[in-house]
């Protein structure tokens, strides 16, 4: 549950710190003054291509949304903002918006901020506003972990959070020291408290330390500057936006187009089909739902941030009831699960214990365990594909096929058969599905997954639920087609099949998953598929051997964002935006810890890249 917030005479206070959220001068102009005057902005940023702050206590959010203000109210403003905040025990929506009220300005920021803020079980989470170009990075949990959890250099820092004398922790040598190590030499660093022992702390860590004028009651606040050795005051080595080139035209390569043109490039996206989203991303509708464990693990974590990510750029993008819809979820387990104690807190938000009535609606028995997932949505692949690819600075270039990649001096060519020239780019990008293996000479063990979904048109009468089901397979009631709306079930999952003909002995097998994940949907439908009247898709789609997505640099400006499986839907704008994250040393949209998890260096072979030419 979120954490309570005492609002005393218009003054929100802390009972877990028995100290107050802001000052009585108010908590806007403490924003201004203190925190982004103390780092010198808005003027520090003026004409960057993008800017990086780091905050040690979310709070209430006033300094990120008075950030966010500023950078809105700023002709010079960076093209991205990037806000990455630390906070153990996130307030509820209600409070934050309570907490802009009183600023008539802020209250539309505050609203959008409110609109994101669910599910904020502990672990790194990402929101998007101005269409990608202001990112806040959420990080709910302990301050030392979280800071290890974060890989990037803060152009200003926010010390933030309740008294040295109420929550020492947040104040300690190596809360300091893991903050300096999130630093760039002539980093700024502004905090409300002028305490002698933080002061020589920081010193201790690399900062030049001045006190200057506090914001009333208080006379005095701290300024630093991150002077560690002989340090030249420069950021680290960030490529500028140029050419690029992304070979594949499905989910993959289309999320790492769009990723990477949202940061200024000029991206080529090649594919031999001559339209995109021709491969196993022109499934005609997918489930988008987040994987639950008991014990949490590695791939429920991924899929909760991936969910999100997607669902952002679902509802930026796409027609809500036309392209996708956030339907939810009845999930069907073979035992009772429960959140696990980890993450409690904002678990409700994600995914629960289904209640009998809904299980009822699904056509479940009762007795059934089963999960109800709100956060659940159909999204028809193809449709995403062609937003992603609508953007600007983005040019599809479809029946090119690549068959080579040659390194220049000044990037990437990408080659056909016979040699010839037909994109170049400072970066490349393999998202090429199964294709990416070859132009990557071995580096990459990908694996061919063939899939069969069955469909039909929704026939007048037929018991369906409201919403998706999932289990061994799913059940999508009413996706639309030119036909009207129409269900779907399946998929079959042929390891190792390369073979795209329909198979009516996989109708049966998409039949029998059905019945055992509701009897009483698979018994209506039974008729439909013994009459011949369902219809088949198929799709090869493209594993790792563990089944998470490739997602790294193959060599100095070559990138790969592939194998997304089966969870598409759920990886590919993820895997886009952490490509484009490492590439500007941004702070990650996920943890460090998952981002590994993630990592192409995980699997690739130690062969050198022999088969590309150099």
């Amino acid at each position: 549950m979120a954490e309570p917030v005492e609002w005393v005479d218009g003054t929100p206070r802390s009972s877990r710190w028995a100290d107050v959220y802001r000052s009585a001068s108010g908590g806007l102009e403490q924003a201004l003054q203190v925190f982004l005057g103390g780092c010198g902005l808005p003027a520090a940023w003026a004409g960057q291509r993008q800017w990086r702050i780091l905050e040690t206590g979310f709070g209430l959010g006033l300094n990120f949304l008075a950030a966010w203000q500023a950078w809105r109210d700023d002709a010079r403003r960076p093209g991205l903002l990037h806000f990455a905040s630390i906070e153990g025990f996130p307030v509820a929506a209600a409070d934050l918006l309570r907490s802009a009220r009183a600023h008539r300005d802020l209250q539309p920021l505050a609203d959008e901020l409110a609109a994101q803020w669910w599910g904020l079980v502990p672990g790194v989470h990402r929101l998007v506003f101005e269409g990608g170009r202001v990112t806040l990075t959420l990080c709910v949990g302990d301050v030392g972990q979280m800071l290890r959890e974060l890989a990037f250099a803060a152009d200003s820092v926010f010390l933030d959070g309740f008294s040295p004398a109420r929550n020492p922790a947040m104040w300690a040598p190596p809360t300091l020291q893991a903050v300096a190590r999130l630093c760039r030499p002539g980093t700024r660093l502004a905090t409300w408290t002028a305490a002698g022992q933080v002061r020589q702390d920081l010193a201790a860590c690399g900062f030049e330390v001045t006190r200057a004028e506090g914001l009333p009651p208080k006379r005095h606040r701290l300024e630093a500057r991150y002077r560690p050795g002989d340090g030249d005051g420069s950021g680290p080595d960030i490529p500028g936006p140029g050419s690029c080139i992304v070979v594949g035209g499905g989910l993959a390569g289309a999320a790492a187009a769009a990723s990477l043109a949202r940061r200024g490039w000029q991206v080529q996206v090649l594919d031999a089909a001559p339209e995109p989203a021709a491969g196993a991303s022109s499934l005609p509708a997918g489930l988008m739902a987040p994987h639950v464990s008991a014990d949490d693990n590695l791939l429920s974590r991924l899929s909760r941030c991936g969910v999100r990510i997607s669902l952002q750029q679902a509802r930026a993008l796409l027609r809500e009831g036309q392209d996708w819809a956030p339907s939810g979820a009845l999930e069907r387990r073979a035992k009772p699960w429960a959140a696990h104690a980890s993450v409690q807190d904002f678990a409700h938000d994600w995914s629960h214990a289904a209640e009998p009535a809904r299980k009822r609606e699904g056509l479940l028995a009762e007795s059934v365990p089963a999960v109800w997932h709100a956060r659940a949505a159909w999204i028809q692949p193809a449709a995403l594909v062609r937003a992603w690819l609508a953007q600007p600075g983005i040019r599809w270039r479809g029946g090119h096929r690549v068959a080579g990649l040659h390194r220049t001096a000044q990037g990437w060519q990408a080659q056909d058969a016979q040699g010839g020239v037909l994109a170049e780019g400072a970066v490349a990008v393999l998202a090429a599905a199964l294709g990416s293996a070859a132009l990557a000479s071995g580096r990459l063990w990908l694996q061919p997954v063939r899939g069969q979904v069955s469909w039909a048109p929704q026939a007048p009468g037929l018991p369906l639920p409201p919403f998706a089901l999932n289990g061994n397979g799913h059940f999508l009631p009413a996706v639309p087609t030119p036909e009207g709306p129409a269900w779907m079930t399946g998929s079959t999952y042929g390891r190792g099949d390369t073979d795209l003909q329909p198979r009516p002995a996989d109708h049966g097998l998409n039949l029998d998953r059905l019945q055992a994940l509701s009897p009483a949907l698979g018994l209506a439908l039974a008729p439909a598929f013994a009459a011949g009247r369902v219809r088949a898709w198929t799709g090869v789609r493209c594993a790792s051997h563990d089944r998470r997505p490739l997602v790294g640099e193959l060599a100095p400006g070559l990138w790969v964002s592939t194998a997304m499986g089966s969870r598409g839907l759920t990886f590919a704008a993820l895997s886009g935006e952490l490509l484009a994250a490492r590439l500007h040393a941004e702070p990650l949209p996920l943890a460090q810890g998952l981002a590994a998890g993630l990592d192409v260096a995980r699997q690739q072979a130690p062969a050198p890249l022999s088969g590309i030419s150099s």
